[in-house]
């Protein structure tokens, strides 16, 4: 009978609960992803004429929902924009590069069996001739696990080749994470750590499983326009060269080298690894590049609290993707960026729309649509470096970075597996709509790292992203998985993500309703969720905590 008795309570309390959430339009949210993806918007790059479309286009529906400016101050008032500074560099012209073995000579094509990237470290070229290269396993140096790749071997002049992910991805244990990525193994920190240990260049071996997307994903993203933070001495941050090299490349070089690729990568993964000079390998590399400084724009949107309009909850999507690059095999550059991230865009403005319906909070609610995601986090990390609002009194983050454009999922998920107060609270929100959580099934793919939550959680704030569940209520784990697989496959950061006709957003809306939720608690409650004490963002958060009492 108790049983019982509950079950009715807790249908009740998911009745009301339901009946208090205003309800989301996936036509609607449809609508602004076909709009912002299409060929008009060229692909959503910072400092185009697609970021001004863009710009544009959130300003008005922000406008049009019913928020207020909440960008930057311009004669005492708050604008729609945020400006965002940042170094913008393009290789000119196509890039030359010869591998040499022995007498061997292999030119080697871009976008093919290399992908350089234009050079950040502000340089107006790069001129390298036949510069050696040393095999550096995973290119860590991580003194807190006592753990060093590099075992102070001079690189000058030198380039290093690098493996992708941490030392335990194929084993599943040892020093790091396991399964789960560290920052080590993310291609951002093997590039300013070969800097640091003062490399030429870096190049990282692709492989599909350890970087958890496949070569075309990296010729998409890394031969194109780049951008960095503007920084005082980019030369700290990044070597001359930087870039990824094939599998292939790699297990042909290391074998002209006289070693064997698989074997090196398994003695990669312990401690007492040692560098390897790969004899007889060097690299011949021309490119002019062009940068400049341009300024993009976060675009903010805000609902100014009732009766604590200094503490804030963020809510954000990165509004960017790639731009216009090299033809694939349809003849189509546009990178369009439908689900990536057009669809979190959209669904940032469908958000708004919903609590503009409502009583005002008590507390302060920002909609922040950042730039340059794409590029390395740049927009968030911008904001979070120079906040509009305190982040001491920024009470949650909840980024959305991909939002379900078929039917609702059983489950849902976040970024990485990180612990927090925001994920609990999250959980039981969810439940309300039978909805249960589902660890990260690929925490080797760093998704905590790669999504705009993190630049405000190394800062200490509770942030989190949203991620959909792939148990789907039509087809169940098998058709979310196969989708899931199929997208990263053929679309993920190519020119095939594009806005479908049979895009309903039915699994987004319902997924608003409960995100929606989550920031209506916080924004009327004295609560500030905090980080599990075994989280190092824990630390960082108690410090500012005389703020907020």
């Amino acid at each position: 009978m108790k049983r019982v008795v509950l079950s009715v309570l807790a249908l009740s309390v998911s009745g009301a609960l339901m009946a208090a959430t205003p309800k989301f339009d996936g036509a609607r949210i449809s609508a602004d992803v076909k709009e912002l993806a299409s060929d008009a918007y060229e692909g959503r790059s910072p400092a185009t004429a697609g970021e001004q479309k863009t710009v544009a286009y959130l300003s008005k529906q922000f406008a049009e929902a019913g928020l207020q400016p909440g960008g930057d101050l311009v004669d005492g008032k708050r604008v729609w924009t945020q400006a965002v500074p940042l170094l913008k560099g393009d290789i000119v012209g196509t890039p030359q590069l010869t591998l040499h073995q022995g007498n061997n000579r292999t030119t080697l094509e871009q976008g093919k069996q290399i992908a350089v990237r234009a050079a950040m470290n502000g340089a107006s070229s790069v001129d390298i001739s036949q510069a050696p290269l040393v095999f550096l396993g995973y290119g860590v140096k991580a003194p807190e696990r006592n753990w060093d790749d590099f075992k102070g071997v001079d690189l000058k002049g030198k380039i290093a080749v690098v493996l992708i992910n941490d030392p335990d991805f194929e084993t599943g244990v040892g020093d790091f994470d396991g399964k789960g990525m560290t920052w080590y193994g993310r291609w951002p920190y093997k590039y300013e750590e070969g800097a640091r240990q003062g490399a030429l260049g870096v190049l990282i071996v692709h492989e599909t499983a350890p970087a958890s997307y496949g070569w075309a994903t990296v010729a998409g993203s890394n031969t194109n326009t780049m951008f960095d933070v503007v920084r005082d001495d980019p030369a700290a941050s990044h070597p001359l060269l930087e870039g990824w090299i094939q599998r292939d490349l790699a297990v042909e070089l290391f074998r002209n080298a006289g070693q064997d690729f698989e074997a090196l990568k398994k003695q990669a993964q312990q401690r007492d690894f040692q560098p390897v000079e790969l004899t007889g390998a060097s690299l011949d590399a021309t490119y002019a590049v062009k940068t400049e400084v341009i300024t993009s724009q976060n675009v903010v949107a805000r609902l100014e609290g009732s009766s604590h309009p200094d503490e804030t909850i963020i809510y954000s999507a990165h509004w960017d993707h790639i731009g216009v690059g090299e033809p694939d095999a349809r003849g189509d550059r546009i990178f369009n960026g439908a689900l990536d991230n057009a669809s979190g865009t959209a669904a940032l403005i469908e958000l708004g729309r919903g609590f503009a319906q409502q009583p005002r909070p008590q507390r302060s609610v920002v909609f922040l649509a950042v730039t340059a995601e794409e590029k390395g986090l740049l927009g968030s990390e911008f904001y979070a470096s120079h906040p509009l609002y305190p982040l001491e009194k920024t009470v949650a983050v909840i980024n959305m970075d991909g939002m379900a454009p078929f039917g609702p999922s059983r489950d849902f998920g976040i970024y990485g597996n990180a612990r927090l107060e925001l994920l609990d609270q999250l959980k039981d929100v969810a439940k309300q709509w039978d909805i249960r959580y589902t660890p990260d099934p690929k925490p080797e793919a760093g998704l905590f790292f790669r999504s705009d939550h993190f630049p405000f959680a190394k800062r200490g704030v509770p942030a989190l992203s949203w991620s959909a569940g792939q148990d789907w209520v039509d087809g169940g784990v098998e058709a979310g998985r196969r989708a899931s697989e199929d997208y990263t496959a053929k679309r993920y950061h190519q020119q095939g993500d594009e806005w479908q006709p049979d895009w309903k957003f039915a699994g987004a809306a319902r997924d608003l309703e409960v995100l929606y939720t989550l920031g209506s608690q916080l924004a009327n409650s004295r609560q500030w969720p905090n980080w599990s004490p075994e989280e190092a963002f824990r630390a960082v958060r108690d410090s500012s905590a005389q703020q907020r009492r």
